[in-house]
């Protein structure tokens, strides 16, 4: 069982004890609701579990796209690899053919028959030409048969690794699917006021749809370029592995945001993280990049300055604007300044 099938089940079983333990007490010993704070937790375990598997996603697409386009270029020398065996193969043939004609150029009658000495050696001339030749010929056939084997072997290798990588992606988002609906299912019999404690790291949700945010913050130059696009995306929604115009998930809002300012990002959390200058929690400046949740982190957001970041949270809440606490500086993993 892989560690975020096992930590869902797990938030689960702690759901289901909160809502159902009651049943557990010796009658007349009232067990209380839920509160907004035991919601939030788990909501936050949630979405840490979200952001880890889209992490997954990301990486198995990058994964599946190379391995795509290196399977056609390896397609691609196969084809030409085929073309100069099969030239090869005439040539190899030909001395074959020359080998078994049943004419020894060295018997003592070819040599007898020859026109004199000056003649003989020129025979043993063009024998030990023709048998350089043949030895280059059959070595380039051998080297260009082992070629093609190898690009055969890679070209297989390449397409599993595809196959392997497209399914990993595609149980990524059934198992952040999942994630999605315990998180909705845990906010459905809250009040507003309650659901809106249980999602103040996250958000509450919304339909998006776009609007849009100015940005009046401290960032100057790229940062403020980058930021300035980051806010124009607020309300747009949360997408899976979207990289935009019409929505973003957390690495495609930072990579957008920053290539709009004309600075390249990796696609990738895994990748962001090694694409800059590192700084720490102190010494964050508005543009810089900040990285939650694990050794490798899965999660990625733009700081704005004043203690805010503009990120690209988790399904079903639109790209917005929060306030970084205790549970994000908790969850804090470094900083990139691109």
């Amino acid at each position: 069982m892989s560690a975020s099938h096992s930590g869902r089940n797990r938030r689960t079983a702690v759901i289901a004890s909160l809502t159902a333990g009651a049943f557990l007490l010796p009658h007349g010993v009232a067990h209380a609701e839920p509160t907004a704070e035991d919601v939030r937790e788990e909501i936050e375990g949630l979405q840490e579990e979200f952001s880890s598997l889209n992490a997954e996603y990301n990486d198995a697409q990058e994964t599946h796209e190379a391995a795509e386009e290196r399977l056609e270029e390896v397609r691609s020398d196969i084809e030409s690899a085929e073309e100069q065996v099969e030239d090869l193969a005439s040539g190899v043939r030909r001395l074959a053919n020359l080998s078994y004609s049943g004419v020894d150029y060295t018997s003592p009658t070819q040599l007898i028959g020859s026109d004199g000495p000056e003649t003989a050696m020129n025979h043993q001339a063009d024998l030990a030409y023709l048998a350089s030749q043949n030895d280059e010929t059959l070595e380039h056939y051998t080297e260009e048969l082992e070629h093609l084997e190898a690009l055969e072997s890679e070209a297989s290798d390449t397409e599993e690794e595809a196959a392997s990588a497209l399914e990993d992606a595609e149980e990524a988002t059934e198992s952040a699917e999942e994630s999605i609906a315990e998180q909705e299912a845990l906010l459905e019999e809250l009040t507003e006021e309650e659901r809106a404690e249980a999602t103040e790291t996250v958000g509450d949700g919304g339909s998006g749809g776009g609007g849009g945010g100015d940005y009046n913050g401290p960032a100057s130059g790229n940062a403020r370029t980058a930021l300035d696009f980051a806010y124009a995306q607020i309300g747009k929604p949360y997408v899976w592995g979207g990289t935009g115009p019409n929505g973003y998930d957390c690495s495609g809002l930072t990579q957008a945001a920053w290539s709009a300012a004309g600075v390249s990002l990796p696609r990738t959390t895994y990748d962001q993280i090694n694409a800059g200058t590192r700084v720490s929690w102190e010494n964050k400046q508005a543009g810089d990049l900040l990285f939650f949740y694990g050794a490798q982190p899965s999660h990625v957001g733009m700081y704005a300055g004043n203690g805010e970041m503009v990120h690209a949270s988790t399904s079903g809440t639109p790209i917005g604007i929060v306030t970084l606490n205790d549970y994000y500086r908790q969850e804090f993993v470094g900083a990139v300044r691109p």
